[in-house]
């Protein structure tokens, strides 16, 4: 399985500067290449193949006037940089032919120098090095100091140098690992997600949902409101902005930190997890939007689903219209739809129900079956998160996007 290992970075100030014009010139080719397909589409022309691409944009470019500075960088960053322009394009076809399941996806869009998000992208063929004195040696950029967490599995594949909008620096490395499975577990867990507990289990455990948004709600308004009282343009309001950034930052770190924690032990507690499938993009259009987002569960599920794939656990989800809730979990008797300010209720079969307990109870008996024959053997083998290819980072992804204690799955 391909992992990404992501750890901090230090540049000096003359590598900041080195990276910038790397961040800047990975843009501009992007860009290029974008519009010289745009304009072949509105010309009428036929569409400009890769390579051709390629060769129009890079090779050419260096040698006119107007784009000879992007020899200042490496060629395996510029060649990167259309690679995420290839395979945006290859996604917005797929989606518009219907291959592609899921929401439709939107054709590939400019880079602005002004995006939150900076990254380039570095492969094997860039030469790129980990020092046997800890540094992380960049073509054209030069020995970067790391914080290493921890070591690194095995040699990495790639690595991506990221600037996110609070003006971290971040080097994440592909890996590929295999891993031991854990040792064999009787016990098998259903959970049903919420806002006031974040988690509730089959077992009748509750995990109380800690809300980081609301809780650095007061500071994150204080900070706003210096925000929108500086000029626009001015020094100070750019300050303002890393600082508003920041405090964002800290909630997400803080709330990835927590839930890899949380999905760590369930997943070594338990044999198999089942979850159900929420609707999260439907929930986070109604009023409860603002704490569907700030429990993060979709993130929190995709942790379950690939640490189960790595450590040999059985992960399953639950399809979303199935009335776990408003279903008995002794009889089977489904009843009337509940309103949510029912906490409990009694089935006429004479079963007290707790409302999410009941619910997680479902939630692991439709687990149970959808992975069962009719004798109990176990007929589907454990989800397997399928990697992606290292050319689908784009540049408005969030940094931290599925990240485990410093690792993320692609």
């Amino acid at each position: 399985m391909q992992l990404r290992y992501n750890y901090r970075v230090n540049p000096t100030p003359a590598q900041q500067e080195a990276l910038a014009r790397a961040f800047g010139c990975a843009r501009v080719v992007f860009n290029d290449g974008l519009r010289a397909r745009q304009q072949a589409h509105d010309a009428g022309g036929p569409y400009v193949s890769d390579g051709e691409l390629s060769k129009r944009v890079i090779t050419q470019a260096k040698q006119t006037s107007e784009r000879a500075w992007l020899g200042e960088v490496s060629s395996v960053v510029l060649q990167q940089a259309l690679a995420d322009l290839n395979t945006a394009y290859r996604n917005f076809f797929a989606s518009l032919s219907g291959k592609r399941k899921g929401r439709k996806v939107a054709p590939p869009r400019f880079r602005s120098r002004k995006d939150n998000r900076q990254a380039i992208r570095l492969t094997k063929n860039a030469r790129f090095a980990v020092l046997d004195n800890g540094r992380l040696r960049l073509p054209k950029i030069g020995d970067v100091p790391v914080r290493w967490s921890r070591p690194l599995p095995a040699e990495p594949s790639s690595v991506t140098v990221i600037k996110d909008a609070a003006g971290r620096y971040f080097a994440s490395f592909v890996v590929q690992t295999t891993d031991e499975p854990l040792p064999t577990v009787e016990s098998e867990v259903g959970i049903d997600l919420g806002l006031t507990h974040f988690a509730v289990l089959s077992n009748g455990k509750r995990v109380a949902a800690p809300k980081f948004l609301r809780r650095a709600a007061r500071k994150l308004r204080r900070l706003q409101q210096d925000l929108s009282r500086k000029q626009r343009g001015s020094a100070n309001r750019k300050k303002a902005v890393v600082m508003v950034a920041k405090a964002h930052a800290r909630v997400a770190d803080t709330r990835r930190d927590w839930q890899h924690k949380l999905s760590t032990r369930i997943i070594r507690d338990n044999q198999a997890v089942y979850v159900e499938d929420l609707g999260v993009v439907g929930l986070g259009r109604t009023r409860l939007a603002k704490s569907v987002h700030d429990a993060g569960w979709d993130s929190f599920t995709a942790m379950l689903e690939y640490k189960a794939a790595r450590l040999g656990r059985t992960f399953g989800r639950i399809d979303r219209f199935f009335p776990s809730t408003r279903m008995c979990s002794q009889c089977g008797r489904i009843n009337d739809k509940l309103p949510l300010n029912t906490r409990a209720w009694n089935c006429p079969c004479g079963a007290a129900h707790d409302r999410d307990i009941n619910a997680a109870m479902n939630v692991l008996a439709a687990g149970r079956a959808d992975n069962s024959n009719d004798r109990g053997a176990q007929v589907r083998p454990p989800a397997m998160v399928a990697p992606r290819g290292e050319a689908a980072i784009h540049p408005d992804a969030a940094c931290s996007t599925r990240s485990v204690e410093g690792i993320s799955v692609l």
